[in-house]
């Protein structure tokens, strides 16, 4: 089983458990998903990264006490990796690493769609030179501002402004692009690669546990 961390608060069922059902559907692997508490817009900015970093470590523990054998930290700031790493005693996949690594694999110039002033640092330093630009879509500063038909339409826009750029791959550097199902959309509308942390997470991931797995 794979545990998935949620950054920000969410009470509906359907909600918290988005991301695991991506990770199932493309690598056939259940998952078990919770969320932090006391934090429903997440994490946008350094100080509420701070906060939860303790809350990540705790709720990691938790999982892997509950039996998962993988946990993902299904946010693409990768938020307390490092200690959740050395907390924990079995493997732990960040999301922004996770998508910045599969668009290091592609090899194509990279725009990266976000929610925040500045790129995560994780995802902008693996890429370097292969970033050749960044957006936030409008009116767009954290998690759920995306769940709304204005925020998947905002997000649209954003992503046709970054291959007029040059980008020839997308990648989402917010994890809420993914549970919006954004990705399949701009899979259909534009001339892209789409990288979906969610998906890059899940692979990296579900390679680990299917080792794991073996006798």
């Amino acid at each position: 089983m794979i545990g998935v961390i949620r950054v920000f608060t969410t009470e509906d069922p359907d909600i918290l458990a988005q991301h695991g059902r991506i990770i199932t559907k493309h690598y056939g692997i259940q998952t078990i998903n919770k969320c932090i508490p006391d934090q429903p817009l997440g994490i946008f900015n350094d100080e509420t990264e701070q906060i939860a970093i303790p809350k990540i470590v705790e709720l990691g523990k938790e999982l892997e006490r509950e039996g998962s054998q993988v946990l993902v930290i299904s946010c693409a700031a990768d938020p307390a990796i490092k200690e959740l790493r050395q907390a924990v005693t079995i493997p732990v996949i960040g999301a922004g690493s996770s998508a910045a690594l599969v668009a290091l694999a592609i090899g194509q110039p990279v725009g990266v769609l976000g929610i925040s002033d500045t790129v995560p640092a994780v995802v902008e330093n693996l890429l370097g030179e292969l970033m050749v630009g960044y957006a936030r879509p409008e009116g767009v500063t954290n998690t759920t501002d995306l769940l709304t038909p204005a925020g998947r339409e905002k997000g649209i826009q954003a992503a046709r402004l970054l291959l007029e750029q040059g980008a020839k791959a997308i990648l989402f550097a917010c994890t809420g692009f993914s549970t919006i199902g954004l990705a399949d959309v701009l899979r259909k509308e534009v001339n892209a690669v789409v990288i979906d942390p969610v998906e890059a997470e899940g692979l990296f991931a579900s390679s680990i546990y299917r080792q794991a797995a073996l006798p």
